[in-house]
């Protein structure tokens, strides 16, 4: 016995539609951000020491550049999805849930873009 109702058995969801993808983006993000906080310790082991403009010359160099954008997206979407959990599971007044997960989106995309103009302004120079 089976206590789906006749629609999600035919559409084949389950009661939140995404939770399956949720959880793999998690997992995903997770094993992506192992190799890219590693490289970033190194880097910023690596510049200890150097003056301003041999940091600007080090990290304006395309290869760099890509990293810290693939850095800023995993740890970014990966932290969004951290807390829309704990917001969802924690946060039991239905206002204040919607009002922190639109905070929530607000601030990765904000900060996201800061960080991109960031590394495209070292880049490109400015």
């Amino acid at each position: 016995m089976s206590m789906r109702t006749p629609l999600g058995r035919v559409r084949g969801l389950g009661s939140a539609k995404d939770g399956t993808e949720h959880f793999w983006m998690q997992r995903v993000t997770a094993v992506a951000n192992i190799p890219l906080v590693l490289i970033g310790l190194w880097l910023i082991i690596s510049l200890v020491g150097d003056d301003y403009q041999m940091v600007v010359t080090k990290l304006s160099s395309p290869g760099w550049t890509v990293f810290l954008v693939l850095f800023a997206f995993s740890v970014l979407y990966h932290m969004r999805l951290g807390l829309q959990v704990v917001i969802e599971d924690y946060i039991h007044t239905e206002w204040t849930k919607i009002l922190l997960l639109l905070l929530n989106t607000f601030f990765v995309f904000f900060t996201g873009a800061m960080f991109v103009f960031a590394a495209f302004k070292l880049a490109f120079g400015g």
